[in-house]
């Protein structure tokens, strides 16, 4: 039985700062937002086969984008706009 791809990695939260553009009132302001970063373990966990370490050989540490949406910081604005121009996985 093959092992779940969550046993090859370590999650942990983290947020790292961007700087955005509002599309309606077109204020640019830095946003953090939140990634969950999925470091790769170190060794390969008890009871792998050996499509588990074929597997694990090719896992890379990476960053995925929680965020989908960011509300804008001016005060007169407040509306909810896409994150747009920002890659969503980003490998470490």
């Amino acid at each position: 039985m093959a092992l779940e791809e969550k046993a090859f990695y370590r999650e942990s939260p983290t947020t790292k700062p961007a700087t955005l553009n509002c599309p309606f009132c077109r204020t640019q302001d830095t946003y953090d937002l939140r990634w969950m970063v999925r470091k790769k373990v170190e060794q390969l966990p008890r009871g792998a086969d050996e499509r588990d370490r074929a597997r694990f050989a090719k896992f890379l540490s990476y960053m995925v984008l929680m965020d989908d949406k960011a509300m804008c910081k001016n005060m007169r604005c407040r509306k909810r706009f896409d994150i747009s121009g920002i890659k969503t996985m980003a490998f470490i």
